[in-house]
């Protein structure tokens, strides 16, 4: 069966797709705002910081999604508890929202928060970020973002849900936000450029998300394993955009297992 995008809007909506999707995000809110209460973070930036008992094992860094134009990391603090109840800290970068920033500059601002937080945290360094938050992760292990004596550190980078090529999203409505133009959608695209080579990538989409987050979510592995990385695509079966994440609060879930051994085994 040929695979054609006639509605490209439409392509990309997921809350459409997801039974009561308006919901997710009060819930979202909600435990984040218990889990922030019961585990106050550290200023990173604008963003947070949180800090497990005792020594960090490592530094998780969670990238918050939004396609770029919604929420912050006060949205997300709930899913430090996985990497926390693990050993480690928890880094969540706050980052400029279009369209007050291009997607560019959101790259400079996280990599910076992630060399922020590399510095006050030693050990192994797990990046993940969801849907935009996954583009921005999956940009941290590409060639020339992030300063070597940080990426050298880089032992795991699981994009979840990705955006990895951003051409499509030109023939969007959203782009009226974005403002992305050939250029920049080539330049920012992690599946159109090199990886930063020893670093394992999986990306990680639900199995019941749009065809456009899996087809992007294999791209990347597929585009990368060409240029010599060790990737892997994971479509986690039944789990859809919103859900997809819950595993992030479960030190044992597969996911993290695959976003923390890697780390785990160079402290063991």
């Amino acid at each position: 069966m040929l695979y054609r995008i006639t509605d490209w809007n439409d392509a990309y909506a997921n809350g459409a797709h997801i039974p009561d999707a308006d919901g997710y995000a009060p819930r979202w809110t909600d435990a984040a705002r218990a889990f922030h209460t019961s585990h106050p973070p550290r200023p990173l930036g604008r963003g947070h910081l949180f800090l497990p008992e005792g020594q960090p094992r490592g530094l998780m860094v969670f990238v918050h999604g939004g396609y770029w134009m919604r929420f912050d990391p006060s949205v997300w603090s709930h899913l430090a508890a996985g990497a926390l109840a693990a050993g480690w800290a928890c880094a969540m970068p706050a980052y400029t929202l279009a369209p007050q920033a291009r997607i560019a500059a959101m790259t400079a601002e996280v990599a910076e928060a992630v060399a922020d937080a590399a510095a006050r945290v030693d050990g192994p360094i797990a990046l993940t970020g969801h849907s935009a938050g996954g583009h921005l992760a999956a940009r941290m292990v590409c060639v020339g973002v992030l300063p070597d004596r940080v990426a050298a550190r880089v032992t795991a980078c699981v994009p979840i849900s990705p955006l990895t090529d951003l051409r499509p999203l030109m023939r969007t409505a959203m782009n009226d936000t974005l403002r992305l133009d050939p250029t920049e959608a080539w330049a920012e695209s992690p599946a159109l450029q090199e990886p930063r080579p020893g670093i394992p990538v999986t990306t990680w989409v639900g199995g019941m998300e749009r065809p456009e987050f899996i087809r992007q979510a294999r791209l990347l592995a597929d585009i990368w394993a060409g240029l010599g990385a060790a990737t892997d695509c994971v479509i986690d079966p039944g789990l859809h955009h919103f859900d997809v994440i819950d595993a992030l609060g479960r030190p044992d879930s597969p996911l993290m297992r695959r976003l923390l051994d890697q780390g785990l085994r160079q402290t063991a």
